[in-house]
């Protein structure tokens, strides 16, 4: 009971200790002030906040102002307090100030709490993440993929609209970009735009199905700044993978893939849709993985949209879905590999999981994987779950905008509107930042936060990306039967 009793009290007192802090940011004249630093400039073209986290990091120029000293000093200030509150280490977080990606993250961050304030879920002023589907040209023909990418579209972007592109998502603070397709491989010219966008201070990341990562391939990616390599993999076996993926012989040629780019020093991701079709294989694949140095096994949601709709009746059931995202986070907690997933219930499933193991690994976007103990911890209310039109958004080949890849709602259009007026107007997008406009269980679910369940999911089974996400084990508690069982549903 003394332990307990222990327990409780040190848990009110982080609770506290994380209300102090989140009051700290909440103040109107610091708010002011990051407002202020974000939006005012030194000659150079970097904003007063830019340039106070360059000269934190030591990576400023030589120019000296007494306005620049007072920035710095105060944002300094607002950093050391901010790693304080949060029992992050400020050293680390400094080291890696110093990559420009992150900082631009930081800029990011502090912008959103000037201009909205501390909210949950978090509001950021840019994507943190932009998802490119550069192309709708394949060399495969998946059963689940979400573009039914084929053949180029007819309307893809040039390649200096492309690199115009990068320009805009530089100017507005992103921090990284995914190169998705189709097979971006396939393009000419992709190697040109990577490298742009890294030498532009991107971290640039791609999404591939591995075939074409010739050895040749690999050195031209590493050298063009990809720092890393995301390669499916549907299956542990030639037969289960090759027949999903729509191509004999495809499974030698990824696992050659995976193996070139281990071998290359790139940072290589296996990734998985789960389904039926390879649930059980599951286990195996993360075993490959293992056994061939990758650094991280991520399970995709299935969402049943392109032509994915063909084989719906392979989703996994919400029973299906808990007892996968349970040995993604054993396998996670244990450190032999990093294991995620897309699945937004896998951030509720770390918290649950973690508080009865006893552990402090979390996962609170399907991105990252974070040793979070003590107040730190409640960062997964403010960062959890779906991010889609949030954290991220998704660009197609022909510069229309997306709130997410799997979900095929146009809510911009590049070649005619900047990203910035997308990201900041677009109903859908302002509508998927607000948690409290959930329909159904997840708008009455507490971990809503942690969570938010799949918007994408619950657009693709109900047209409805406000709707209750059919895949949670959650869903299985209402009264009514599950829309996967085909049976009626009512969100009121």
């Amino acid at each position: 009971m003394r332990f307990i009793s222990r327990e409780n009290n040190m848990a009110k007192s982080e609770s506290s200790s994380i209300n102090t802090f989140l009051s700290f940011l909440e103040n109107p004249l610091l708010r002011r002030f990051l407002r202020f630093s974000c939006t005012h400039y030194f000659s150079n073209g970097k904003s007063y906040l830019e340039a106070a986290l360059e000269d934190l990091a030591g990576v400023g120029g030589n120019g000296f102002s007494l306005t620049r000293l007072i920035f710095s000093g105060v944002i300094k200030a607002a950093v050391y307090l901010g790693c304080m509150g949060l029992n992050v280490d400020k050293k680390t977080v400094v080291e890696s100030l110093k990559l420009p990606y992150f900082r631009r993250g930081l800029v990011n961050v502090l912008s959103g709490i000037g201009i909205y304030g501390v909210t949950r879920p978090y509001k950021v002023p840019a994507p943190f993440l932009v998802v490119w589907n550069y192309t709708n040209a394949c060399n495969l023909r998946c059963k689940h993929c979400y573009q039914r990418a084929d053949r180029p579209s007819p309307d893809e972007l040039t390649t200096d609209e492309k690199l115009a592109i990068i320009d805009q998502l530089v100017e507005n603070n992103v921090s990284m970009i995914a190169f998705s397709g189709g097979e971006p491989l396939v393009c000419e010219d992709f190697f040109k735009v990577a490298r742009y966008a890294y030498e532009r201070g991107l971290y640039v990341s791609i999404a591939t199905n591995g075939t074409l990562l010739t050895k040749e391939n690999v050195a031209r990616l590493k050298e063009a700044g990809v720092a890393y390599l995301e390669i499916s993999l549907d299956g542990a076996t030639e037969e289960t993978h090759d027949s999903f993926r729509g191509v004999k012989g495809c499974f030698k040629k990824t696992i050659e893939g995976i193996a070139n780019s281990v071998k290359a020093g790139m940072f290589t991701c296996i990734a998985t849709t789960a389904t039926k079709h390879n649930l059980n294989e599951i286990p195996k694949i993360v075993s490959l993985a293992k056994e061939l140095g990758v650094r991280r096994v991520i399970v995709f949601n299935f969402i049943p949209t392109g032509r994915g709709k063909e084989i719906t009746q392979l989703d996994l059931t919400p029973t299906e879905r808990e007892d996968l995202l349970k040995y993604l986070y054993k396998e996670l907690a244990s450190g032999g590999i990093e294991s995620l997933s897309t699945a937004p219930q896998f951030s509720r499933v770390c918290l649950q999981q973690s508080m009865i193991e006893g552990t402090d690994v979390l996962s609170p976007t399907h991105f990252a994987a974070l040793a979070l103990h003590g107040k730190a911890r409640q960062l997964t209310d403010f960062l959890g779950g779906c991010g889609a039109g949030r954290l991220y958004c998704a660009i197609q080949p022909n510069g229309l905008v997306t709130p997410c890849v799997f979900m095929p709602i146009v809510v911009g259009n590049l070649r005619r509107q900047p990203l910035k007026e997308i990201w900041l107007n677009s109903q859908v997008m302002n509508d998927l930042r607000d948690r409290s406009k959930l329909r159904g269980r997840c708008g009455r679910c507490e971990y809503k936060y942690v969570c938010g369940g799949c918007r994408a999911r619950a657009y693709a089974y109900h047209g409805d990306y406000l709707a209750p996400d059919p895949g949670c084990i959650r869903e299985l508690e209402e009264p009514s039967i599950h829309p996967i069982l085909n049976v009626e549903r009512d969100y009121g």
